[in-house]
């Protein structure tokens, strides 16, 4: 085997052997195949595809170049959940520790920023101390102990797609469904849970922009969860308009805690509630109510536990960057749009993302909105504020956002776009 032979079959819409995958993901997890060798046969998968044969022995490929953790010791039913990825997504922040409160155990395995998207382990870094490397013992301890993890993927679990995985965002091959389907589900076939809750997004902010699209990736992740013995469901869900009122890091963990402390916005909470119901329910856990959990503050009790677990504070105070710009609203009316996909982008560029796998990220950098769709703006009054260590980005950042939002005139109706589009299982 050679990867210029593998890069041709795909590069001329043929189907890959099961040797061929096998050999191309083994050569590149131990560094035979280059990264550039590597990027060719993902843009080639990306313009050409892959069918459901190539799909899931890729998958498998993945699963074969690393170890498979074992949960089987703990005393709770195992429940987890993957986004596909948006803007203002924290929803795993207050989401892991409100379904551990509820009995599940949560063993969340995240990731770091895909181009605009931001990234998990980014937004609790934020947090002095917290630790995103664990090892399987120390993942399992304070799994035991909480209810629930938040942590990177070791360096046993897949090592192929944590290659893969920084690749893609450096390449413009992140779009590519066979590769998101097979990178997600190998991370979380090989994990162990044994329940899985997709959010598949949808929408302007999303990878998936349409909703034919979403379906597509959502029942083939459906599929390779089932066929491996992982109870899997998906929620299409609208990435439109930014989750919440932020996007940037630190931001958005400030966000979650006021979800966790019975607040925050309510679309934030309306999908935060959607995905532990159906945690829980895939868990088998049926007497459980998640708004309880988080009215009574036993999620937030586990939210300061679990991030002490992993080196935090919880009390202490998060980074603030050192620069705003504030963007006013141009005209008096109604907020009709907000386009998500500028704001990321917008977020991205004033440092909360990164644009080379190796770049660091700022913890206070990102976008805060005063207004969504539907709500009341006067000219001249705040629409949202810019953050950043760095303030020569702002007009990279306002770049972003030119022609992002519309603003209709004052008593224009507006319909809102529901936060759950869909749900395959």
């Amino acid at each position: 085997m050679d990867a210029i032979s593998v890069i041709r079959t795909k590069r001329d819409r043929g189907e890959l052997t099961p040797e061929q995958i096998d050999w191309v993901i083994d050569a590149y997890t131990r560094g035979e195949v280059a990264d550039e060798q590597m990027s060719a046969l993902a843009m080639a998968i990306l313009l050409n595809g892959m069918n459901r044969t190539e799909i899931a022995r890729w998958t498998a490929a993945m699963i074969a170049s690393g170890e498979r953790m074992d949960f089987s010791s703990l005393s709770r039913p195992t429940a987890d959940k993957h986004s596909t990825g948006g803007v203002g997504d924290k929803i795993t922040l207050p989401l892991a520790p409100l379904v551990a409160a509820c009995g599940a155990a949560v063993p969340q395995l995240s990731g770091r920023g895909l181009g605009h998207t931001g990234g998990t382990l980014d937004k609790l870094e934020s947090i002095p101390g917290w630790q995103a490397l664990l090892s399987n013992e120390e993942m399992l301890r304070v799994l035991d102990t909480t209810g629930a993890v938040i942590c990177a993927a070791g360096d046993g679990l897949a090592p192929a797609d944590k290659k893969l995985y920084a690749l893609r965002d450096v390449t413009g091959t992140v779009e590519a469904i066979p590769l998101i389907a097979s990178s997600i589900m190998s991370k979380k076939i090989a994990e162990g849970t044994g329940s899985l809750v997709l959010d598949v997004k949808v929408g302007s902010g999303a990878f998936m922009k349409s909703i034919e699209d979403a379906r597509e990736l959502a029942s083939t992740m459906v599929g390779l969860g089932t066929d491996h013995g992982v109870k899997t469901v998906a929620l299409l869900t609208d990435m439109s308009t930014p989750l919440g009122l932020t996007a940037g890091n630190a931001l958005e963990v400030r966000e979650s805690v006021e979800v966790l402390a019975g607040g925050g916005p309510a679309d934030v909470v309306e999908l935060t509630l959607a995905l532990a119901r159906e945690m829980l329910d895939a868990a088998g856990i049926k007497d459980a109510d998640p708004a309880k959990a988080l009215a009574d503050g036993s999620a937030m009790d586990v939210w300061r536990r679990m991030i002490a677990a992993q080196g935090g504070d919880p009390d202490a105070a998060l980074p603030v960057a050192r620069e705003q710009h504030v963007v006013t609203a141009p005209a008096s009316g109604v907020l009709t749009r907000l386009d998500a996909y500028g704001v990321g982008v917008a977020a991205w560029r004033l440092g909360a993302g990164r644009a080379r796998k190796e770049d660091p990220v700022q913890a206070g950098a990102g976008v805060e909105l005063h207004a969504k769709p539907g709500d009341e703006v006067t000219a001249g009054t705040p629409l949202m504020t810019l953050h950043t260590d760095t303030p020569e980005k702002f007009d990279y950042a306002l770049q972003s956002l030119e022609g992002s939002f519309d603003i209709a005139a004052p008593g224009t109706s507006h319909e809102a776009t529901p936060v759950v589009l869909e749900r395959i299982a």
